[in-house]
């Protein structure tokens, strides 16, 4: 839930980071998790390939840019707030970006 009430950084990796814990904690939660028809995709990818979907990878890339920006030249009055958002969107970005893309046999 953190990822997506934070305006700047993506979901995807404290989905990643919550089926790791489930996984560590409660089998019963990571099965669920892994069933659930929005995020068992990402998660199995991830478990399996150690890459994001390409879907994913252009979802994140897009509302990272968007409220980032938005941010940036709506909601900020001050030089450092602005410099400090736009490096945690660079951050972001980069992030997505160096993470592998899945083939299509891997997004089945």
């Amino acid at each position: 839930m953190v990822g997506v009430v934070l305006p700047v950084l993506p979901t995807t990796p404290f989905l990643i980071l919550a089926a790791a814990c489930f996984t560590r904690s409660s089998e019963r939660w990571h099965a669920w998790l892994l069933r659930n028809q929005t995020f068992g995709p990402l998660i199995r990818a991830w478990e399996q390939d150690r890459c994001i979907p390409r879907r994913a990878k252009v979802a994140a890339f897009t509302v990272m840019a968007i409220v980032g920006t938005s941010s940036i030249v709506f909601a900020l009055e001050s030089t450092a707030a602005r410099l400090g958002t736009a490096a945690l969107v660079a951050v972001g970005l980069i992030t997505v970006a160096v993470i592998p893309t899945c083939s299509p046999e891997q997004q089945d």
